[in-house]
């Protein structure tokens, strides 16, 4: 390459080839030379080399903006700018190059102007009048703008995602290799742009994957807790008429997805009826979380149904799942419901209506999938009555009713438990107990338990702590408030058999004090089962149920010696709290 320079001062570029000139013997005779003008051509070349050069080293959200600006300086004209545009409607400018500065990023409606073809596929090129081609285009006149040459951006599919627009306030003339030159940078910026949106569709993906992690996290915490919680009861103990008629309420709801509340005093056991439920439904793989919205205070309630953000309240420091959010696709156990502030109890419907929430400092909807199982030891009927819980909440809950009945309604199945519990204490404690004092049952079968089962647990495990032999027996110190809550002696002759035995401390084994509970009837009854004065009558229980138990503790009309060996009962399997 030769540098020249024309006659009007302009920069030539001339590629000269030389060869010698032989005569027929081959000897050089001459010089045979070739000049060739390729101004043009090494124009483009070093312009090419410009823009490469400029934006080496510009990466990221750098690189519009470094291309812009060599992209106008190489091809000398004064605006260019690089659109994002997916829609084919608006264009997202991504860099903007103004003259001799960046101009700030704008957003337009891609109709009447320049770009419009351009974003449809097109290369455009006008070479002058650009401002009265477009006169509803506001921006060309600001610019002073009088040529365009656009050139959109493809994906690998061919599809438009954005384009490269150069413009000048002077005449711009149709130039083969500075469109090409456009072109290739086009190129370029589209693989730019299509990484970017990769890398934010996998900066997206993370998060969304790191939110689930802190939603296993805190469900793995919650779930550990609970593991390490005792519960009151894991198994429902008892085989009367009121507990069978729960159970087979439970066993009707569990597989359906509807609300269900469950209301009785406290200690009936509406927890483990919870689980009960949760265990037999389709959402048994997934986690039943509880919240007790009595233990709670009441500033921090909404914080814990529906979680909240980093900086929501003083004290926030960190995101916290809410237990709604924990128990997505499972199931929530909403513990005295009856104990919700006014302004939850709004939320909480909205829940229950919508399915979605928003935690505390968050503007973000979650959406949730959860089935409420509630539970209250108050009447709800008459706290709506009385303004302190929402009806239309009320009738929301109240779709499945479950009652579970006291202890003093199901007297039937206090010796059960009792064997239950001081099984479970006398293995806990490491206690060697193998009989229960008849005068101890009588007394546990008399008194009334306001507090119920979980009442009872608390007495059985005093017993056992207390006792220093194999035979289990209950100071009447042990029962607080007996006296007063004493059943009459012939009210209970007839609901507890085993007060006829002789109660001067004779000793039962565990094994044998249904099987004597169960003959004490039989013997009052003449060994009639059925009917209104039947065993099955007085025992609360169905007259099949009594002859399986019969035929299971060994129990007939010649077998009347408490000593024989008898096969222990099994209690029905599970729920109390």
């Amino acid at each position: 390459l030769v540098p020249k320079h024309s006659a009007d001062g302009r920069d030539l570029w001339e590629s000269c080839t030389f060869a010698p000139h032989r005569d027929a013997q081959g000897k050089v005779i001459g010089v045979i030379g070739l000049v060739r003008d390729v101004t043009e051509r090494h124009l483009a070349e070093e312009t090419f080399r410009s823009i490469v050069v400029g934006t080496a080293s510009a990466t990221g959200n750098d690189f519009f903006p470094s291309l812009v600006r060599h992209l106008a300086t190489a091809l000398r004209v004064r605006y260019a700018f690089i659109t994002d545009c997916d829609d084919q409607k608006r264009a997202k400018a991504l860099a903007f190059w103004n003259g001799d500065q960046f101009g700030e990023k704008f957003e337009f409606d891609i109709s009447d102007t320049p770009c419009m073809k351009v974003l449809h596929g097109e290369i455009c090129h006008y070479k002058e009048g650009l401002q009265s081609l477009f006169p509803l285009d506001a921006g060309l006149a600001d610019w002073r703008a009088e040529s365009y040459l656009g050139v959109p951006m493809l994906d690998r599919e061919g599809r438009v995602i954005g384009h490269v627009a150069i413009l000048d306030d002077k005449p711009m003339d149709r130039d083969p290799r500075a469109i090409d030159l456009v072109k290739i940078f086009a190129a370029r910026a589209a693989a730019e742009l299509k990484r970017q949106r990769a890398e934010t569709e996998l900066q997206g993906a993370l998060q969304q994957v790191q939110s689930l992690q802190e939603k296993l996290e805190a469900e793995n915490v919650y779930l550990q807790e609970e593991i390490s919680k005792e519960h009151n009861f894991e198994e429902i103990v008892g085989n009367s008429r009121a507990i069978m008629e729960v159970l087979d309420r439970v066993e009707t709801v569990a597989p359906t997805d509807s609300t269900v509340l469950i209301t009785g005093e406290t200690g009936c056991g509406k927890e483990l009826i919870a689980r009960a439920i949760h265990s037999h439904g389709s959402r048994k793989h997934r986690p039943l979380v509880k919240l007790n919205c009595g233990a709670i205070p009441t500033g921090l309630v909404e914080s814990e149904l529906f979680g909240h953000m980093k900086g929501a309240f003083t004290g926030a420091l960190e995101r916290r799942t809410g237990r709604f959010e924990l128990a997505d696709c499972g199931t929530l156990f909403l513990d005295e419901v009856s104990e919700l502030p006014p302004d939850t109890q709004v939320k909480l419907l909205r829940v229950l209506q919508e399915h979605e929430f928003e935690p505390l400092g968050s503007s973000r909807t979650i959406k949730v999938n959860v089935r409420i199982i509630a539970a209250s030891n108050r009447d709800l009927e008459k706290a709506v009555h009385e303004g302190r819980f929402r009806a239309d909440l009320y009738y929301r809950l109240n779709v499945l009713p479950i009652v579970l009945p006291p202890l003093r309604q199901r007297r039937s199945d206090i010796p059960l438990l009792t064997v239950f519990f001081v099984e479970r204490f006398a293995r806990q404690f490491g206690k060697q107990i193998t009989g229960i004092a008849q005068d101890t049952m009588d007394l546990l079968s008399r008194y009334d338990w306001p507090g119920n089962i979980r009442e009872l647990q608390n007495v059985v495990e005093r017993a056992v702590v207390l006792s220093r032999g194999p035979l289990l027996k209950l100071g009447a110190d042990l029962l607080p408030a007996a006296s007063a809550a004493m059943a009459s002696t012939d009210e209970v002759a007839d609901l507890n058999p085993l007060h006829s035995h002789d109660a001067t401390g004779d000793s039962s084994s565990l094994e044998q004090v249904e099987r004597r509970h169960i003959q004490s009837v039989l013997q009052k009854t003449d060994w009639v089962i059925e009917g209104e004065r039947g065993a099955a009558k007085i025992l609360d229980l169905h007259p099949n149920t009594l002859r399986s138990r019969m035929k299971k503790l060994g129990i007939e009309r010649a077998s009347l010696n408490p000593a024989l060996p008898a096969t222990k009962s099994r209690a029905h399997e599970a729920i109390t709290n």
